[in-house]
């Protein structure tokens, strides 16, 4: 039962960072190898040969595909594999090995061990004819199949006593039930004249099961039971063998083995083969297992998952009551909690702390007001205080020395710029009066009587007086020419 958390109970609040396991690719690889070999091992697959390549070494290397899918098969040559010649691309194929994974290239693949060739030859053509005939006549409709028993203590079996399918069903029942008591009526399974005795045996069964006088085809108000030979029924029988071709597999397709099923009076299961082998034995029993050991664990379910539940039933009985005695103790500590919530004495408690609260509130209000009022009257002094007519003069005054400074700062900076400027200007000029060019070596020649500047000798006649101007006075001339 799940623990009654707390409404403090948060949680982690920082839980730990996961730890993060890191493979490289081939344990990965190996892993998967293992995992694959494990869980799948052993198989039977069926589909169509391509990409067939018989090597030099002798191992043959193909792809069996279907419709949808496809899968690497490898042949080693050491494997004494029947029909081995007979592999070609686009044949029909059923193969039975292990399912790898080639790790070199991390690719899962098929090690072939036995090979059988699909197809419809007579055998399967009798097969299909005689399957027609029977569903014809009613023994595979699914009306008639009975329930099995969920708890049998006895079960017949009709297989041979030297074959695997006997050692697969007893080491199944004996991990499972240990206490299920089997009587075998031992049969061939494969030959000629196997498939009368198997039908021998299915009868056989049934007679001893008739000194029961318990027929499971009755109806429940029918049944009489012989308390005296109580021991002697069956609850069930199992028809079983293990894999093999479709030619070993012959003497459950007979119609002699069929109607012995159909006529059985006790439920019948079969299961002859694997899960891809289908008899006729499988369409007219009432239950068809895969395999015998599925066989033997359906007959075994009841029990087995009963024995897991008794096993689990302490346990269960513990906690249901750890359940119950927790709900009790809930519900007895809420009562309680509403027990205290309305008691007097609690209401009085409560009535006291409201007027405590109260009482500091009202006092809190108080402290509060005068706060108020002392910053109130403050401000207003503050505020009359700077209204005096003396401080706002001074203030005033203030103001204007120092408007007066900044304009007498102001008015000698403009004064000194424009100073600056004047003599700059000046220095300008007098570089760019005559005065610098006759110092330099010129002159400046003139008509002395109208002092205008001659700049061309043609306008120069004879006779003319000129005046020539030097750096350090003047010379008057004549043209002569």
């Amino acid at each position: 039962m799940a623990k009654s958390k707390s409404q403090w109970d948060f949680g982690e609040l920082f839980p730990p960072e996961p730890t993060r396991k890191v493979l490289s690719v081939s344990e990965l690889t190996a892993q998967v190898k293992r995992l694959l070999e494990k869980q799948v091992g052993s198989i039977w697959v069926t589909g169509e040969v391509t990409n067939l390549r018989a090597q030099s070494s002798g191992h043959i290397y193909f792809t069996l595909k279907d419709a949808a899918s496809q899968l690497s098969c490898v042949l080693f040559s050491r494997e004494n594999v029947l029909h081995r010649e007979l592999l070609a691309d686009g044949q029909e194929v059923l193969l039975q090995g292990d399912v790898t994974v080639y790790e070199a290239r991390g690719q899962y693949q098929l090690i072939v061990r036995a090979v059988e060739l699909q197809g419809v030859g007579a055998l399967q053509i009798a097969f299909e004819k005689l399957k027609q005939k029977l569903a014809a006549e009613g023994l595979f409709a699914p009306e008639r199949k009975r329930p099995l028993p969920k708890y049998p203590q006895r079960i017949g079996l009709a297989t041979s006593p030297a074959g695997a399918a006997i050692r697969d069903v007893l080491h199944v029942v004996q991990r499972r039930n240990p206490g299920l008591e089997i009587i075998l009526a031992p049969c061939r399974v494969q030959g000629d004249g196997a498939a009368a005795e198997i039908a021998a045996a299915i009868r056989l069964l049934n007679e001893f099961n008739v000194a029961t006088g318990y027929d499971r085809r009755q109806k429940p108000d029918e049944v009489r039971r012989l308390p005296t030979a109580a021991t002697n029924e069956l609850d069930l029988l199992l028809v079983t063998r293990g894999g093999g071709s479709l030619e070993d597999l012959w003497a459950f397709n007979d119609e002699a083995v069929a109607r012995a099923i159909f006529e059985s009076a006790i439920p019948v299961v079969s299961a002859v083969g694997h899960e891809i082998d289908f008899t006729i034995s499988d369409f007219v029993a009432d239950v068809r297992a895969a395999t015998p050991s599925a066989a033997a664990e359906i007959i075994t379910e009841g029990v087995f998952a009963s024995r897991e539940f008794v096993a689990d039933a302490p346990e269960l009985l513990r906690w249901r009551l750890r359940q119950r005695l927790d709900g009790v103790k809930e519900d007895f500590n809420q009562v309680q909690q509403r027990l205290q919530r309305v008691h007097p004495r609690r209401r009085v408690n409560e009535g006291l702390q409201r007027l405590d609260d109260l009482h500091i509130g009202l006092l809190r209000c108080a402290k509060q007001g005068i706060r108020d009022r002392r910053a109130a009257w403050q401000n207003s002094a503050g505020r009359l205080t700077r209204l005096r007519p003396v401080q706002i003069v001074a203030r005033r005054r203030e103001t204007l020395l120092q408007s007066s400074r900044r304009l007498q700062e102001r008015a000698r900076i403009r004064l000194e710029g424009r100073g600056n400027e004047f003599t700059s200007l000046e220095t300008r000029l007098r570089l760019l009066g005559p005065e610098q060019v006759l110092g330099r070596g010129y002159s400046i020649t003139t008509d002395a009587a109208t002092g205008r500047v001659l700049r061309d000798a043609r306008v120069v006649r004879s006779g003319q007086k000129l005046k020539t101007r030097l750096k350090s006075g003047e010379i008057r001339s004549r043209v002569e020419k």
